[in-house]
Order: structure tokens, then sequence, then C-alpha cells
């Protein structure tokens, strides 16, 4: 088993072409390349939106990265060696992110000792996936809100997701309305309220949208509020998902097996990496639970074409990598009809601009370990 002689780190920031608020205007990406005593390299990436890429660069400078060096590179036992360290900063968060470049560096490099790419090397199934029409879309018109989703229908997308949430109930509902009449009723659609919700305005809600034919209702608690999902998944008729914001596979076991999570949504950086995600994925998948990866579909698609019970992976309009200018080459994925393929020939298939394409609110840093 070769081991890791190196670990190397990079921030970038990448802008979106349309802000997802007026304090997220990009995403901090943080490029994490390993070097292998066999002269195999792999590059892996952690991610984070708006804030704590300088706290996620720290804890893989000061924490991960001095205990990784030497060590075999195998992610799995790798991944589960570290996390024990450092889990006491926080099961979750910081140091959920920060693993997630050591973790997915690592697979990329195993990938490519193979001479594969991601999905085959997992042992891909099937050629294409699901992937579905989503927007950070609260903040629109109406008009603008209808015009974002008819792309999506227009693109072949097969489903659509829509942010609610607003502070009148009846506004939602009449976007939704807007949104289902502009669409058609083949298209699934979907409602995600990030966490704006108690348990006694989510209870409401669920009753107004039971009879909107919609497909899922997206975070309406507190990530972090497990009885009140599991309370509420006895209470409503539209199927509950979560899981963006649950960082371990003890969250999503511990809401899987008290049935208040019929989808699951790990984000494939937010958990950990590629290792967690496949415990996650068997999880779901013992609980009967759909499986629906948040985000990130350079990820999310090679895992999907080898993990047969992913129902599909999330396309936000203008949120690609390559839409935001930090890769160096073109992207891993090609999308189509409503469907997601891997085009990397090698690995995760990802190659990372040299410097940051826009200016980053704070500064651009590099760390590193002989």
């Amino acid at each position: 088993m070769p081991t890791i002689t190196s670990i190397t780190t990079r921030r970038l920031f990448g802008l979106l072409s349309r802000p997802w608020a007026p304090d997220v205007t990009g995403n901090h990406v943080i490029v994490v390349t390993v070097e292998l005593s066999d002269g195999v390299q792999g590059t892996g990436f952690s991610w984070t939106p708006a804030i704590g890429a300088s706290s996620i660069e720290a804890m893989l400078r000061d924490e991960l990265i001095p205990r990784a060096i030497g060590a075999d590179a195998e992610p799995e036992a790798l991944w589960h060696e570290l996390w024990l360290a450092v889990h006491e900063a926080g099961g979750g968060g910081v140091t959920s992110i920060a693993l997630a470049g050591i973790d997915t560096a690592l697979w990329d490099a195993r990938a490519r000792r193979s001479g594969q790419n991601l999905a085959s090397h997992l042992g891909q199934v099937r050629e294409t996936v699901p992937a579905y029409g989503s927007g950070i879309n609260l903040h629109y018109s109406t008009a603008e809100l209808v015009a974002q989703n008819l792309r999506f229908a227009e693109a072949g997308s097969p489903a659509v997701k829509i942010k609610i949430g607003r502070p009148d109930l009846g506004d939602d509902l009449a976007r939704i309305r807007a949104v289902r009449e502009a669409i058609g009723p083949d298209i699934a659609l979907r409602v995600d309220a990030n966490q704006r919700w108690n348990l006694a305005q989510a209870s409401t809600a669920v009753e107004a949208l039971a009879d909107l034919d919609i497909d899922w209702l997206e975070e309406p608690l507190r990530a972090d509020d497990s009885l009140g999902y599991r309370e509420l998944a006895q209470r409503s008729a539209v199927p509950i998902a979560a899981g963006e914001n649950l960082h371990t596979a003890y969250r999503f076991a511990e809401l899987l097996e008290h049935g208040a999570l019929a989808v699951a949504q790990p984000n494939v950086v937010r958990v950990g990496g590629i290792s967690p995600f496949l415990e996650i994925a068997a999880l779901a998948q013992r609980h009967g639970a759909r499986l629906a990866p948040h985000l990130l579909p350079e990820l999310a698609v090679p895992l999907a074409l080898a993990v047969p019970h992913v129902e599909c992976v999330e396309v936000v309009e203008g949120a690609l990598l390559h839409e935001q200018g930090i890769l160096a080459g073109g992207s891993p994925l090609a999308i189509a009809d409503g469907a997601a393929r891997s085009t990397a020939e090698l690995g995760l298939g990802l190659s990372f601009t040299t410097d940051s394409p826009s200016a980053s609110p704070t500064a651009p840093t590099e760390g590193a370990r002989p």
C-alpha cells in the first residue's frame, strides 16, 4: 500500500453568475493535492459557499495534514482515523468539510492508479443519472421564478426545485401554483424551505402543500431539530427531505431509523467526502429512503453512476465549477435532456486553475507539509 508523502492546499474563489444572497456571491474551493510514495498524485477539494474557508484551511494545515503524512493511502481507513483524531473539535462542519479535501484527493489517486475514472472504479452500473433543475430563487420575482423553471423544463429536466419560506405562506403558495402552471403536470415539483420554520409553522405549511402535488419538502426545520423532524414526518402527507446540513452518518442514521426522512440528501463535501457518502448511501437504502445528493454534481454524478440507489442529482443554474471559472480544463460532466453523465477519463477528472478567477473576500492562502 502506498503512503502519503505530501499534501498541499490552495484556495480559489469562483463567482456565481447570479448571487444566491447579498452576502453569497461565490463559492470558496480549497484544492487539496496528495502525493503518494508510488508517484501517483490525486486532487480533490473542500468547498464552502460563504463562510469558514480560513477555518477549513487551518483545520487541514494544523490538524489533518500532519496526521495524514506517512499514513497508508487507503481513504476509508484514513478517514475514520482522522475523524476520531479531530472530532472533539466538532463531529461535523469545519472538521468534515476539511476531511473531504483529503478523502476526495485519495479517491482520485486510487482511481487514477487503476487507470479508470471514479464511476468505473466504483463499478459503474448505468451511463446517466437524472439531473433536476434547482434555483436559489426565493428573492426572485414570480416572473423571474417562472422564467427560470421554464428554462429547466425546456432543457428536459424531469424535476425542478424552488425556494419557499417567505413571510406570508400565501406568497409561497401563489408562486408554487404559478410554477406548476408553467411547467405542466408531468414534471416533478420540489420545494425547499432552507430551515426557515419552527414545528408549528411547518405543520401549517404541510397542510397547505398537501394538495399541490409536491414531490418533496426540503429542510422545513432547523437541521439539528431531530425531534421536530420526527413529529413533522408523522403529520405530513408531503415527503420530507433533508441532509445538506447533516454532517455525519450518525445524524442520518438517527433520522432514518425513526422514519423522519423520506429523502436523504447528503452533500458529498459536507459529510466528509466519498468514503462517508458511501456509508450514508447504504444507510438510506437499508431504511427504504430515497437518495438525492445535495449540489456538487462533479462529485455526485460519478457516485450516482455506481450507486443505483441514487435517484437523481441536483444542478443549480450557474453553480457548476466550470461556470464559476475555477477549472483549468472543461467540466467532467455532460448534462443534456435532463440527464448527466461523467466525461472524466481518469479519477475525478478535475483540473483546477492556478489562480482565482475573481477576487476572494479574503486573500487566498497556501499550505503544505513536506
